[in-house]
């Protein structure tokens, strides 16, 4: 009975270490990134997947602003289908800012205009959240 319970509290201490450093990057990233852009992107062609990729490929030049801290690109996951998700969209970029300024500076900078400039072509519509930490 000890040996089991050994390897009980063994295994509980381990899961709850493994918890626990899982969350610091979240923990780390809401302290030194409060200010969120979340940026969702309607394809005109939304089955084109080389214009998807295209798409893909200019949101990933963002990155180069000095003032994005992080930049997430993503599409849409093969979740389960419920009422609440909205999988519409075709492309998404997720970027971290230090603080408002930071992402002022990301709306008129030369690289973000230009990506507006060769890229717009290919979407229909684009829904911005901006968010603040609380």
């Amino acid at each position: 009975m000890p040996q089991n319970r050994r390897k009980f509290i063994a295994t509980t201490a381990a899961l709850a270490a493994g918890t626990a450093v899982s969350a610091n990057p979240l923990i780390n990233m809401k302290s030194k990134f409060p200010i969120v852009h979340h940026v969702f992107f309607w394809l005109k062609n939304p089955g084109s997947v080389a214009d998807r990729d295209k798409l893909i490929e200019g949101v990933k030049t963002l990155s180069k602003i000095e003032t994005v801290k992080q930049l997430h690109v993503g599409i849409v996951a093969s979740t389960e289908k419920r009422d609440v998700v909205d999988n519409s969209w075709g492309v998404s970029e997720l970027m971290f800012f230090s603080d408002l300024a930071g992402q002022a500076t990301y709306q008129d900078h030369p690289i973000h205009q230009e990506f507006i400039k060769n890229y717009s072509h290919l979407w229909d519509k684009v829904v911005v959240y901006d968010v603040s930490e609380v």
